[in-house]
């Protein structure tokens, strides 16, 4: 039995979402699925995407077509479902006042995939919908641990790995969410200074969706051996995404995008990687170099990327950084 299931790992590390013959998923190529769009409307004009895209980025208008209005169709179809069966639960129970929570979805996958731009598309897109719900976006970057509290630990070169992040305030604000609480707190982080805000927080206040994103967000938890119950931040998702994409497109993107921050927000004198700004280019690129290596190729290889099979949807990005192949879980 050992020696099945580690034929079946090597299989998944060489065909990038498994033997598919044993998938869990239906695998589609970015033509199949946007057939799945049928009248969705595009509600989003080009000037629009523009603003959501990330740097390097080259999602347009027609990516939106293809792949973005097929998902927009399929997560209201998940969030109808859900409305159905909390309503048939009300009234099996008798609940004559409880309000529905809010459907939470995950974002999750690689530094440099894309997933700021996905997950902001998403949160437009579902604005829009006839019903018009309440949607909120909130990245994991404002939960990571103080710049200060991962030198005193000396962590500072394992910043996004799960141990830098304060997991207690996840799972608090995620039970806070779900239980439908007002005004819940989430701690906001700049990219600029690489750091936590203190004392600067974004407020969510009880919304029909919350979207969740970040690097490690299915990431399972260690057991404790005392018996104790385990909550992990997926236990509150309604529905999940994984962005991927083949290694050596990811280590490029990210080389390109630091390179690219060097000659932009990287000249403020604020920003945390100002020095990089006044090397030379060879010593720039070497330290995106070290920086993917040493850092982020680690956390892919041990933390995100096994969290892969976790995931509803798998966005499979190919050269061109578009999506090129769509994995759905069965049902």
């Amino acid at each position: 039995m050992t020696e099945a299931i580690v034929d079946f790992v090597e299989d998944d590390a060489l065909d990038h979402f498994g033997a598919r013959e044993h998938s869990p998923y239906r695998f589609f190529t970015a033509e199949t699925w946007a057939k799945f769009r049928a009248d969705t409307p595009l509600t989003l004009s080009e000037d629009e995407v523009q603003r959501l895209r990330s740097m390097n980025d080259p999602v347009d208008l027609d990516e939106v077509r293809q792949i973005y209005l097929s998902l927009s169709r399929l997560l209201s179809a998940h969030v109808e479902s859900s409305q159905m069966l909390f309503s048939q639960r009300k009234q099996f129970l008798s609940l004559s006042e409880e309000q529905k929570t809010p459907f939470i979805i995950g974002v999750a996958g690689s530094v440099a995939v894309g997933k700021s731009t996905t997950a902001r598309i998403i949160k437009e897109l579902m604005a829009r919908w006839p019903s018009s719900p309440k949607v909120d976006l909130v990245t994991t970057d404002g939960f990571l641990l103080p710049n200060a509290v991962l030198a005193e630990r000396g962590i500072m070169n394992r910043k996004g790995f799960p141990e830098s992040y304060h997991i207690g305030a996840i799972l608090r604000f995620m039970s806070d969410i779900k239980a439908g609480r007002p005004n819940v707190h989430a701690p906001k982080y700049s990219h600029l200074t690489y750091d936590v805000l203190p004392d600067e927080y974004q407020l969510v206040d009880r919304p029909d969706i919350l979207i969740f994103e970040g690097v490690n967000v299915l990431q399972a938890r260690p057991l404790p051996v005392d018996g104790k119950a385990v909550p992990m931040v997926s236990d509150f998702f309604d529905f999940s995404i994984y962005i991927d994409a083949d290694e050596d497109l990811l280590h490029s993107w990210y080389i390109e995008r630091f390179m690219k921050l060097r000659q932009t927000a990287f000249k403020k004198p604020e920003s945390y990687f100002h020095r990089h700004a006044k090397v030379s280019e060879s010593d720039a690129l070497a330290t995106a170099e070290a920086l993917w290596r040493d850092i982020n190729l680690v956390n892919l290889h041990n933390n995100i990327l096994p969290t892969r099979p976790r995931a509803d949807v798998i966005l499979r990005k190919g050269a061109n950084h578009l999506i090129e192949e769509v994995a759905l879980r069965r049902l």
